[in-house]
């Protein structure tokens, strides 16, 4: 529905027909007021933002992952409606963008509305959004496992078969049906790589995904400076309801220079693909014109997606270093350069590699594709902090990580980290004993009272926990009257203490320990037994472990040379940061 309806808003304004025709901007005759076109698309889109919903704005990528992260997965309902339709006027009216974002944002609001209606958790959710939003890339692209691979990079935050597993099924129910609707062609062909790739071209593959990296960056930087100027207009009594139109008489002027830069450009992406007719006034355009439009109109925070105007800025810089480096087809070194830049900017390496393999169908290119995409991501991290879907999320005040790691927490039992030596009372023990252990204890002075216990398990003669006490009702019993002295403490202990098990993880102890807002818990084995105690401060020992393994050095072997008269080393060097 969404590529008819771009296809409807093409033929309005640029052909003026009521017709679904698929048909690009710069097919239509040139005349001088097209220039208007982009500026009334951007001015509908700005009105839409303005009256019904400013969540249409945006090219939907990073609203999702803030919604996912951030706002539990709950999207408005109207935005499933509002955003395709701000979304095809915007590409419609010429907008250099891509349908992906939109269609990832309007899924997410699907699975979001069905999670909404569902009594659901907060994390099913999500899920559902997710599956919903991962379910749109693979409609739009027709590419059901780079979906699922960019559900697991950019949106899940997490790996677990509860949320992969709704989230593949999506894709792949969304690649079905696209297949009923569109055909199963892939989007874009491009003649098979039969011969093998020679290490020549895996040298320029992974020097085009070094300057990629650093092309990725400098988009990013350039959109935020944009959108920063922007912003500014609001000092100057310009609503933002107004930047759509300002950002598409930009389109506007660039589509005169250069028609080919408006939409959203498969058709240019193609020819350079196939490698026909790929001149230097083709790859200035799209590098220079393009480029610029498109950072000048995303500035203004109108309707669009990022994916294909990226692939289309990466592909021309691969066939421009292509003409450097003969040892493929200009085509492959198109392939090459736009997942690097994909893969760099939006910081998703196996995603944007495998995209490569359902876009064009072309196995034989995946090792130069995999080799770029990672050599991008991996410089990227290094010159730019945050990716291009997360800069704008820290400037509001959200951080979010570039890194995936195991909860150190999820590694580390119970049963590896509790106290064993723990002073246990006998049930037969009385209020005295605790007026004793209290004198004892301040006899001892700040080493008494700054010991780490502070629970007090209650064992029946076979070591099973019958009761707890905490220090402060310790000191309460021992205050009790003469009279009371020989009450057994059973009496002023808790009978049904809250415990956990040595073979629980210290991340379901610290999850207890949250609800609970207890900091100590006795650790009971399966046959009933106290073996231990959890505090606070034995959670900790997972991160403590973690923060070892990552500053610790240390040189575990040692090379002995032949006929060396030194002797063999006997111990292990550490050395810590």
């Amino acid at each position: 529905m969404l590529l008819e309806l771009i296809a409807l808003c093409t033929n309005l304004f640029y052909f003026h027909s009521w017709s679904f025709k698929d048909r690009d901007p710069w097919q239509a005759p040139q005349h001088w007021w097209l220039v208007f076109m982009p500026v009334l698309g951007g001015l509908i889109v700005g009105l839409i933002a303005r009256f019904l919903s400013p969540k249409v704005r945006g090219h939907g990528m990073p609203e999702a992952v803030e919604t996912i992260v951030f706002g539990k997965g709950r999207v408005q309902p109207r935005v499933a409606v509002l955003k395709p339709i701000a979304t095809a006027i915007s590409i419609g009216s010429g907008g250099p963008f891509g349908a992906e974002g939109p269609v990832i944002i309007t899924g997410g609001a699907i699975g979001s509305v069905v999670g909404q209606l569902l009594p659901v958790t907060d994390s099913e959710r999500t899920v559902l959004m997710v599956a919903g939003a991962s379910a749109g890339m693979a409609a739009t692209f027709n590419c059901p496992m780079s979906a699922t691979l960019l559900a697991v990079e950019i949106l899940l935050f997490e790996w677990k078969p509860r949320s992969l597993v709704p989230v593949a099924i999506a894709c792949v129910t969304a690649g079905a049906v696209r297949r009923l609707l569109l055909g199963p062609d892939s989007l874009m062909s491009m003649p098979a790589t039969q011969g093998p790739v020679y290490h020549s071209a895996m040298i320029g593959a992974l020097l085009v995904g070094i300057i990629a990296a650093f092309v990725a960056a400098g988009l990013g930087k350039a959109i935020h400076t944009m959108e920063h100027w922007f912003e500014k207009l609001t000092d100057l009594g310009v609503h933002w309801m107004w930047w759509p139109a300002i950002g598409g008489l930009g389109i506007g002027l660039g589509g005169l220079i250069f028609p080919r830069a408006l939409g959203v450009g498969y058709s240019v992406i193609q020819q350079m693909i196939t490698g026909s007719d790929v001149t230097w006034k083709l790859l200035a355009g799209v590098l220079i014109v393009k480029t610029g439009i498109w950072i000048f109109s995303l500035g203004s925070n109108t309707a669009g997606g990022i994916l294909a105007p990226l692939l289309m800025i990466g592909g021309a810089l691969g066939a421009t270093l292509g003409h450097f480096m003969p040892f493929m087809p200009i085509g492959a070194w198109v392939l090459v350069g736009m997942t690097a830049v994909l893969s760099a900017a939006i910081g998703a390496p196996l995603t944007s590699a495998m995209l490569a393999l359902e876009l064009t169908h072309n196995g034989g290119l995946m090792l130069p594709v995999l080799l770029s995409c990672v050599a991008a991501y991996a410089v990227s991290v290094l010159v730019q902090p945050r990716s291009m879907l997360t800069e704008g999320l820290s400037r509001r005040g959200f951080h979010l990580s570039r890194e995936y790691g195991v909860d150190p927490l999820e590694t580390m039992l119970v049963g590896q980290a509790m106290h064993t030596s723990v002073f246990a009372l006998p049930t037969t023990a009385t209020r005295q004993n605790a007026l004793d252990w209290l004198r004892a204890t301040e006899e001892r002075g700040a080493a008494g009272w700054s010991h780490w216990q502070r629970v007090f398990p209650l064992v029946d003669e076979e070591g099973k926990l019958q009761g707890v006490l905490t220090r402060a009702k310790m000191i309460v019993a021992a205050g009790q009257s003469d009279a009371e002295k020989d009450r057994p403490l059973l009496d002023d202990a808790n009978l049904e203490p809250a415990t956990v098990s040595p073979g629980d993880t210290l991340r379901s102890c610290a999850e207890a320990m949250a609800e609970s807002k207890l900091t100590a818990y006795p650790v009971v084995a399966t046959d009933g037994k106290l073996v231990g105690v959890m505090t606070l401060e034995d959670v900790l020992k997972g991160r403590s472990e973690q923060a070892h393994r990552e500053s610790d050095r240390e040189r575990v072997l040692r090379l002995r040379w032949p006929f060396s008269t030194r002797k063999p080393v006997t111990k292990v060097e550490t050395v810590t940061e």
